[in-house]
């Protein structure tokens, strides 16, 4: 089927877009817009993760679970949210811990798209949701076509980072060739765990250590 996403992107994922589950998650979503009930994000941001990073371009993914749920905060890349909208405490840690790491000043606002414009993958593992219902679009079948994305990636690609936060994305690990990646683990970021781990993780200085030792350009973590 014909899926509206970066043109880079299409040879590596079309034939996962041909699959019976993919058409059956894009028929529910198009029989939920003509039914008039409301998801998020918004239709042109459901794949913003691969429209804003270049699959040449990848070096890093960051796996996330399912889009925010709030009003205007979903907006397709994993952990971010645009201008204007208040920092998720999740996101709050991230910067904390970016600061402990790095140095770097902690951000104003929430937007990560730099970040995707550095090579990183904001990738949800489910890329919708209803509003106000965390969760609530798991069983349309996305993590069958993110899973696929990860393990192509770790196919056709050598020496990317994948960062795997909280028991939920670490089950994602049996799909990445360990062998030929950095994979970097820990608890979640999120206020209820990032102290059993998630500070001082130093997963930022890391994976840049990683990108360097393999000829690769290292991420400018700043979103300023």
């Amino acid at each position: 089927m014909e899926v509206n996403i970066a043109a880079d992107w299409k040879p590596f994922l079309q034939e996962l877009f041909e699959t019976p589950e993919f058409i059956k998650t894009a028929q529910s979503l198009k029989d939920y817009k003509a039914k008039g009930k409301e998801f998020y994000p918004k239709g042109e941001q459901i794949f913003a993760a691969f429209d804003q990073c270049p699959y040449q371009m990848v070096k890093v993914v960051i796996l996330g679970q399912d889009p925010y749920h709030g009003l205007g905060q979903a907006n397709g890349l994993c952990f971010s949210v645009n201008k204007g909208i208040s920092i998720p405490p999740s996101l709050k840690n991230i910067f904390k811990e970016i600061n402990l790491d790095t140095g770097l000043p902690i951000p104003s606002h929430g937007d990560l798209s730099n970040w995707a414009q550095e090579g990183v993958l904001l990738l949800n593992s489910v890329l919708t949701v209803f509003p106000n219902e965390a969760g609530s679009h798991q069983h349309l079948g996305w993590q069958h076509f993110t899973d696929q994305v990860i393990e192509k990636l770790s196919q056709t690609k050598e020496h990317l980072v994948f960062m795997l936060w909280g028991a939920f994305a670490q089950q994602k690990i049996n799909l990445i060739d360990t062998r030929k990646h950095l994979v970097l683990k820990s608890v979640h970021p999120s206020p209820l765990s990032a102290h059993r781990g998630f500070f001082n993780n130093k997963h930022f200085s890391k994976a840049n250590a990683y990108l360097v030792e393999h000829h690769k350009h290292a991420v400018d973590w700043r979103t300023e």
